[in-house]
């Protein structure tokens, strides 16, 4: 298409990024309340999160015009150096076409106007999103409005577009001009894509956040400080969204004895309070009830607030216990994987040697979380140093007397973690999150008036850079 503007410059895509936020507000009422139809989510909810979609687009909007996304290096050549050193200048170029599949659990922002989207518009990518089944009417009205926020500066409507239906997800991943693709779903449809994308002729890229047990770890001093406090906490995290949010705590080491009881309590009475929810659809209702089923017959497990179905589509939340010692069992091994809904696992520990083997049968999470009492808090060396250094490989965000549910969009944040959490080392929320889109360039002894204006020494676009070592803005 011949448009009076382009991705490649900077200006026309914060233009972009803005624009979209303002038509995707512009449409709000119809957006949610079509999204609300689809899943079930609620208006506040869904009030939050669209709010939540058009803020990373103006994040990312700041994010271009600032340029440090391009990681400018510049090495003026030095004939006196052993070898001499020649011209060498560095920079990152748009990758291309990048696929993006749309999750079901967040019908806006990781969908068609989702993360994803905006940090590959921001890199100069174009999109094609695939849809998610869970929200097609919710899909192609947010759609329409980044449609519309193209053409309103000047680029081709097609800079955004969407397919739907299975058939076009696969063929999507196959397609020659994708360049690269980002995924947030299950383990197994986002391993099938992984995978596909490596066997291409010319593999690409494939982000991918598939799946994540965000285990949680309460010491004995924290569980003797605040029995009540981490139970209640606890109880409304496992519940946020209806237990469909990927950070879920999804297991907990509590120790045995008179604290570890005591957060028991206020978890049974917490969850035995909480009201019922309804799931996305009944494919992720019928597999969470089965999945309840199956935790609960296990040996050794107990079901002080058993789980299950409600009135009509809606489940009731609740957890199960089991020793600790069980979960290194190939007989158990359900229990360390995710559960999609309202269910948690409590696995009561009776040393730091259960904890331990606990850990090691562990695959990546996005998130790993300790509850720590204040004596443990005010120790460099101490346990609470030792359980962070347990847990920093197994996951890509680490919390200290937190709840893991709920993701900060900012420039230090960082979602995605080891695999299955991710299938790359980057994260899918947060400025850095356009990385996921570029690839480094290095011009060499290029005479000035062939330079690219991010290279230059003039540095027309104002970019931070590190010249012959040293940082300079």
């Amino acid at each position: 298409h011949e448009t009076r503007a382009s991705l490649a410059d900077p200006a026309t895509r914060a233009a972009l990024l803005r624009a979209a936020a303002r038509e995707l507000n512009a449409d709000a009422a119809e957006i949610i309340r079509t999204a609300d139809s689809e899943t079930a989510l609620g208006v506040p909810r869904l009030t939050g999160e669209l709010g939540r979609t058009t803020g990373q687009f103006e994040a990312f909007a700041a994010e271009v015009e600032d340029g440090g996304y391009l990681d400018v290096a510049i090495d003026h050549a030095d004939p006196a150096l052993t070898p001499p050193r020649p011209d060498l200048r560095r920079y990152r170029v748009p990758l291309g076409v990048v696929a993006v599949y749309a999750a079901s659990n967040f019908p806006l922002a990781f969908s068609v106007p989702g993360g994803d989207t905006a940090s590959a518009l921001a890199a100069g990518c174009p999109v094609v999103v695939k849809a998610h089944p869970a929200h097609p009417a919710t899909s192609q009205l947010c759609a329409t409005a980044l449609r519309r926020a193209a053409a309103s500066v000047g680029l081709s409507e097609d800079v955004v577009t969407v397919v739907h239906g299975f058939d076009a997800g696969v063929a999507l991943v196959d397609h020659p001009l994708v360049t690269a693709a980002g995924f947030t779903g299950s383990v197994r449809g986002g391993r099938a894509l992984f995978d596909r994308a490596a066997a291409r002729p010319v593999p690409i890229p494939f982000h991918g956040e598939l799946g994540s047990l965000n285990p949680l770890i309460i010491t004995e001093a924290a569980a003797t400080e605040r029995p009540e406090e981490i139970g209640t906490g606890l109880a409304g995290s496992v519940t946020l969204g209806t237990g469909q949010f990927c950070v879920k705590p999804g297991l907990v080491l509590l120790p045995e004895g008179e604290a570890g009881d005591a957060v028991l309590t206020a978890l049974t009475t917490a969850l035995g309070a909480a009201a019922e929810g309804v799931l996305l659809d009944d494919r992720i209702r019928d597999a969470f009830l089965a999945g309840v089923t199956a935790r609960g017959a296990l040996p050794e497990v107990t079901v002080p607030v058993a789980a299950g179905a409600g009135e009509g589509r809606a489940v009731v939340p609740g957890f199960v216990t089991v020793p600790a010692a069980r979960l290194a069992e190939e007989s158990h091994e359900s229990l360390l994987e995710e559960c999609f809904g309202p269910l948690t696992v409590v696995a009561r520990y009776r040393d730091t040697a259960d904890v331990e083997r606990a850990l090691a049968s562990l695959t990546g999470s996005l998130t790993a979380t300790v509850h720590i009492g204040a004596e443990e808090a005010a120790e460099e060396t101490g346990h609470a140093a030792e359980l962070l250094a347990a847990l920093t490989p197994l996951a890509g965000r680490l919390l200290v007397n937190g709840w893991p549910t709920g993701v900060a969009v900012t420039t230090a944040q960082h979602h995605g973690g080891p695999y299955p959490a991710a299938t790359s080392a980057y994260t899918s929320v947060g400025a850095s999150a356009i990385g996921r889109w570029l690839r480094p360039v290095v011009h060499q002894s290029t005479p000035a008036a062939l330079l690219p204006p991010a290279l230059r020494d003039d540095n027309p676009l104002g970019l931070p850079r590190r010249v012959d070592g040293r940082w300079e803005r």
